[in-house]
């Protein structure tokens, strides 16, 4: 285990349930039973905030982990473009992430290939919440 990945999955300032949330989402992953429910609260076509809970591994609590503090002040267009990104990257011969999203590049990596759906659980979460 990358010691990289704990550090990441340890920050755990998001792991909450939004209650005033306006959308919210709850997912599961059929192989492994990790399971995903997040809530975010969007004003203006604007995240302001964003909550996660999660039973599950520590691949998927890193990527919760890190998606919830960089979506938090994005439009909902840009979050679409990423999670579009991080859904099909282990399906194509993608490049890393671009410049602003870099910080994902240390989950999405092809040696984590089986962990891909560990990783992108949360991203499928929030493309049903936002209704992608």
């Amino acid at each position: 285990m990358d010691l990289e990945v704990l550090k990441i999955a340890s920050n755990t300032e998001n792991h909450k349930i939004i209650d005033d949330h306006t959308h919210i989402s709850k997912q599961k992953n059929p192989l492994c039973g990790d399971e995903m429910e997040i809530s975010l609260k969007v004003e203006s076509e604007k995240i302001v905030d964003f909550g996660y809970r999660c039973k599950s591994c520590v691949y998927c609590q890193a990527a919760a982990s890190l998606l919830s503090k960089k979506s938090i002040n994005k439009s909902v267009t840009k979050i679409k473009e990423l999670t579009d990104f991080a859904l099909s990257f282990f399906e194509k011969n993608n490049p890393p992430f671009q410049k602003e999203w870099s910080v994902f590049n240390k989950l999405f990596d092809k040696k984590n290939v089986s962990r891909k759906e560990c990783l992108i659980l949360p991203f499928r979460a929030l493309s049903k919440a936002l209704g992608f």
